[in-house]
């Protein structure tokens, strides 16, 4: 189930996944791939490799996962080194959206053997009809290993019975729905799948003669992968050593929806501004996000005033806020860009805090103010989302102990009134600050305690993420229009299954 481990109203991603195929060294690189796509999961972390032994002509798959940190879990280097040898890796980062967090049998890739042989799974995402899926392989006597959603792909598989593997595969992800972006390591490929909707990333790189994918193309960049493009919504691709040789990589498909439903809080929150996803940068999003805000709702300074100061809340809203200074500008609009916040990067969870005087000391330790910069002036915040409003609020309260002139809060999209099913972890609709205020506007800011307050609309939320392609997004968690329904609906207290 939804987890509730959650920081302090913060929106968090699900999970990173990355692959890697004809290479010597698969190990370290899938290693780095996931310390690039560390922002798309904390808890845990995983590698899967498959070793051929020449000796006993057969693939082993060997396995490393842990608790923490890429860079704390594969602390060692004899890890990758001596015990995860083989020219083909899967990875995956973890933050736990569907099964319990503190479940070690969660931590992926999972990985399985039955009568095709190996089968290690990464799952980026989030079923929608789990429940029922799970009830029924239940029912027909299936022993789960894990509370995840993700195990699903892995039974339905090995209970098909359709002769190739790649077949199983594809009966598999016909069954179940929802989100997901999965890399598939076997015996002799590597599988890059995508749900019909394409509602999370994927993206397909090439470095020398080895093929790699991964949740986003920052990992290409540490890597020195090239990129070559996306998979499509409803594609599995197959790369094995045939696709290598002839550069011809075999591509099936799934039933295809209607059209994609890309997540658009992809481009407002969660994918590093230095990646591109659904066919466009994140930066030229973000940029656009802040300078429609500015257009939407300027912030002008007094005729007698100083330049009005904006600051960012570093580092999701980084981008966003040169747009909005730009653009302001443009306007004519004499407003100053300055580093108002300063952002610790050397802080635990703070959902190891659990009460709310916990987490308010936490928002501290994060974060603290430059006086100097904020002190009379006035000065505009800009963020990417309120979820709960419990972080924005402390913030403005510690930039309200600087002794600003006045506050105004400038957000880059509408509203949260929904959780989300398709894999971002949201609180329930009771704890969104939007619905607690009836989507009052003015209730939402005398919460939070500024002298005004604006969101993105929709149409510009739209505007800013259109691209070339005509890319169609899931707007759920602003518009409550789910592409695809829930199979049961998530109770707050439940922990896992």
């Amino acid at each position: 189930m939804t987890e509730h481990d959650r920081i302090e109203g913060r929106p968090r991603c699900h999970c990173g996944i990355f692959g890697v195929f004809n290479h010597p060294e698969a190990a370290v690189i899938t290693y780095f791939g996931l310390h690039a796509l560390q922002h798309r999961g904390q808890e845990a972390a995983g590698i899967i490799t498959s070793e051929f032994l020449p000796e006993k002509s057969k693939i082993r798959f060997n396995s490393y996962k842990g608790v923490g940190l890429v860079a704390d879990v594969f602390k060692d280097e004899k890890i990758l080194k001596q015990q995860l040898k083989g020219s083909a890796a899967i990875g995956h980062n973890r933050y736990s959206t569907t099964g319990a967090s503190e479940n070690e049998f969660n931590i992926q890739p999972f990985v399985v053997n039955y009568k095709g042989g190996n089968l290690a799974l990464g799952h980026n995402g989030n079923l929608t009809n789990f429940h029922t899926l799970r009830d029924t392989l239940q029912s027909e006597g299936t022993i789960f290993q894990s509370t995840s959603d993700s195990e699903i792909i892995l039974h339905l598989t090995a209970r098909s019975k359709r002769e190739e593997q790649i077949e199983r595969i594809k009966e598999a992800l016909e069954l179940v729905e929802g989100a997901y972006s999965l890399v598939i390591l076997t015996d002799t490929s590597l599988i890059a799948a995508r749900d019909p909707h394409g509602f999370r990333p994927l993206a397909l790189g090439k470095m020398g003669d080895a093929y790699t994918v991964a949740s986003e193309t920052c990992a290409f960049d540490l890597i020195g992968a090239q990129y070559i493009g996306e998979v499509e919504p409803g594609e599995i691709l197959v790369i094995d050593q045939e696709g290598v040789e002839t550069g011809a990589l075999k591509s099936y498909h799934i039933t295809k929806a209607p059209r994609p439903r890309h997540c658009i809080f992809e481009y407002i929150y969660f994918s590093r501004p230095d990646s591109k996803i659904f066919g466009e940068n994140v930066d030229k999003v973000r940029r656009k996000l802040g300078k429609l805000l500015a257009q939407q709702a300027p912030v002008r300074p007094d005729s007698n005033d100083d330049r009005v100061v904006v600051i960012s809340v570093p580092d999701s809203s980084n981008t966003a806020t040169l747009g909005f200074v730009t653009e302001s500008n443009k306007m004519g609009e004499d407003v100053r860009l300055e580093i108002g916040l300063i952002r610790s990067h050397y802080v635990g969870r703070t959902f190891i805090m659990p009460h709310q005087a916990g987490r308010e000391f936490t928002v501290k330790t994060k974060f603290n103010t430059v006086k100097g910069v904020i002190k009379g002036r006035k000065v505009v915040i800009v963020d990417d989302s309120i979820v709960r409003g419990t972080t924005s609020r402390q913030l403005v309260r510690l930039i309200q102990e600087a002794e600003p002139k006045e506050i105004h809060f400038r957000v880059t999209c509408p509203p949260i009134k929904y959780p989300c099913y398709y894999g971002m972890d949201f609180p329930s609709r009771d704890e969104l600050i939007a619905n607690r205020c009836n989507s009052d506007l003015e209730k939402i800011r005398l919460e939070l305690r500024v002298d005004t307050l604006a969101y993105l609309s929709m149409e510009n939320l739209l505007e800013a993420a259109r691209t070339e392609n005509g890319a169609h997004y899931c707007t759920a968690c602003f518009s409550g229009d789910y592409p695809v329904p829930m199979d049961r609906e998530i109770s707050k207290d439940a922990n896992d299954t």
